[in-house]
């Protein structure tokens, strides 16, 4: 995502509650393309090969836990709202919770959402993701005590045993 404002893009701290800091626009944010690197894809030969480096036991103890590979299952939900969709496939430590699963939560930026959304909800999801592009990463982070969520109409259920 890259934030910009009147054709330009904006570092973070350019930005202040969705106004740019020198002309006072709006600021959204925008895909961009760019690339990313899976490191879960190698994280088991990352963590093997940590031992044969000459750093400090510190260091290496900091790249364990930045690596943070997790054991756990992969649960497919299927949408009762949407059943013609792919499932949505959930990662999760503890699966033995799964059953007392109240709601799920998904990006707003994340395509899913247009998928999911109901058009009695469509007003509200709109609203909703114009307010969250207006706001940086680090708004967004800093703000952890104030939760936002808006309902998209879906509705899920775990698989069946």
């Amino acid at each position: 995502m890259v934030l910009r404002g009147i054709g330009r893009v904006l570092a973070n701290d350019e930005v202040k509650d969705g106004i740019s800091e020198r002309g006072g626009h709006p600021v959204e944010k925008r895909r961009m393309k760019q690339w990313f690197l899976r490191t879960t894809a190698y994280a088991e030969r990352l963590l093997n090969d940590l031992d044969s480096l000459a750093w400090s036991d510190s260091l290496k103890e900091m790249q364990r836990n930045w690596i943070g590979r997790s054991k756990g299952a992969l649960i497919n939900f299927a949408f009762c709202s949407h059943p013609n969709l792919s499932p949505l496939q959930v990662f999760t430590t503890r699966p033995d919770t799964i059953f007392g699963v109240t709601f799920m939560v998904v990006a707003p930026e994340h395509e899913l959402v247009a998928q999911i959304t109901t058009p009695e909800q469509q007003a509200d999801i709109n609203q909703y993701i114009t307010y969250v592009k207006s706001r940086s990463d680090r708004d967004r982070l800093a703000d952890v005590k104030t939760v936002t969520s808006c309902f998209t109409g879906a509705t899920s259920q775990p698989p069946r045993q």
